[in-house]
């Protein structure tokens, strides 16, 4: 069937102006972020995978649905490796997302996979991607999960002492010694990071004065040493933050190289990258990270040769590449205000709720799938008996009516998998990638 001529004047238009999804082409920015522009066909859809939205929605099969962008997908992850120095491997942090089609995907396009869970590993080691490059972190990893990691071959990044005792006895009973990396708890923080994880008291990771401690520990029970996990913060946009974290990351670790069992593989330097949400975000300029992380490479070469840095992005790889769509089900008016009541709402997209963590709620960027003469302002909220459950607060929107779509994007991060999708015993959210 033919398809609709694109039309890229009504997204100019109507895209939200909060959305911060109209990005330069690649080649014409030094501060591209690899986002691509969502764009409305001739009739005012928005287009996913190259078709109109209802027409992935039906063949989805329903609403609420995840939809993730395969070309989206597939060009941000690129275009970073692309530009990445060659000692620096980029890895998918599978917590972002985990869905299996999607983390099959993603294996394909970078060096390896981070996970959190037994969970996480089962669907990386069905993704196909090499063992060896499958790496584990948090900081309450079971007994069972240690073991399991150790028979697959996977690296864990040990936290505490007490994973090295459980690692030590799983190689002895196995006659090959296990894969570690130490995760540190570092003495500073991420500044202006969305969520810190590192600086004071932590539940992640061992205080960095007791590294040399634990490195000893795994010299003396001859567990195989490969390096460091060094995870400041999560979504920051400030480039000059994340390159100043870098670099202190790089230099705790190169201040305990005279105390390594034997010469570390990987330094893992975490992630950070941020992508916007708001219209007073302004998207991370890339230029001075990838400037720092060659700096970085060439003190690695001379520091310790054929070894790698790391870094571990999540929702800077997928977030932007997902859409969370639901249908209007009511049009209601209180006291001069528009709600839009729609099928889906914080049990399934808690982030866009504003309940995962914001200190002051805002609205992600969201629209309805079609163009009208006017616009409005109107509230976006679910199903739930609760005045938590709200998707978008006075936002101005296209007129909707019952049965239109509505769009939330930047969802393709810590969506289904970061929500409480049993609350109330609505039915489950769909997700699709196409």
């Amino acid at each position: 069937m033919m398809q609709p001529a694109l039309d890229p004047a009504p997204a100019a238009a109507r895209l939200p102006q909060e959305a911060l999804l109209d990005s330069p082409d690649p080649s014409s920015s030094p501060t591209w972020s690899g986002a691509m522009p969502w764009l409305r066909d001739s009739r005012g859809e928005w287009l996913v995978g190259g078709r109109p939205l209802s027409t992935v929605v039906a063949a989805v099969g329903s609403t609420p649905c995840y939809l993730y962008d395969r070309a989206r997908l597939t060009a941000r992850a690129t275009a970073l490796k692309s530009r990445l120095p060659r000692e620096v491997l980029l890895h998918y942090a599978m917590k972002a997302n985990p869905m299996p089609a999607l983390v099959c995907h993603m294996a394909r396009l970078v060096d390896g996979l981070d996970v959190a869970s037994r969970g996480e590993l089962r669907t990386a080691l069905d993704s196909g991607m090499d063992p060896h490059h499958i790496s584990f972190a948090g900081p309450g990893k079971s007994d069972a999960e240690l073991e399991q990691a150790h028979a697959t071959g996977i690296l864990v990044n040990v936290e505490s002492f007490r994973e090295l005792g459980v690692l030590a006895r799983a190689s002895e009973r196995s006659g090959v010694p296990a894969r570690v990396a130490v995760r540190a708890n570092l003495p500073f923080e991420l500044k202006a990071s969305g969520m810190k994880m590192s600086g004071g008291a932590r539940q992640f990771g061992i205080d960095a004065d007791r590294v040399p401690d634990m490195l000893r520990e795994i010299g003396a029970i001859g567990l195989a040493f490969e390096g460091f996990h060094l995870f400041a913060g999560s979504q920051n946009l400030r480039a000059a933050a994340i390159v100043e974290a870098q670099t202190l990351c790089y230099d705790l670790a190169a201040s305990w190289l005279d105390r390594v069992p034997s010469p570390p593989r990987t330094i893992n330097l975490g992630g950070g990258f941020g992508i916007p949400y708001t219209v007073q975000d302004v998207p991370l300029d890339l230029d001075p990270i990838l400037e720092n992380l060659a700096i970085l490479a060439g003190r690695l070469r001379g520091d310790v040769g054929g070894a790698n840095l790391v870094i571990e992005l999540g929702r800077f790889l997928v977030g932007e590449a997902g859409l969370y769509v639901v249908r209007v089900i009511d049009r209601k008016v209180s006291r001069g205000q528009v709600f839009l009541v729609v099928d889906g709402g914080m049990h399934q997209h808690l982030a866009a709720s504003g309940n995962f963590g914001q200190v002051m709620r805002k609205n992600y960027p969201v629209a309805v799938n079609r163009v009208t003469a006017e616009s409005e302002s109107a509230s976006v909220v679910g199903p739930l008996c609760t005045p938590l459950d709200l998707l978008a607060d006075r936002a101005e929107l296209d007129v909707a009516e019952p049965g239109d779509l509505v769009v939330v994007f930047q969802s393709g991060a810590y969506g289904r998998s970061a929500s409480p999708r049993d609350f109330l015993g609505h039915p489950d959210v769909v997700e699709a990638l196409v």
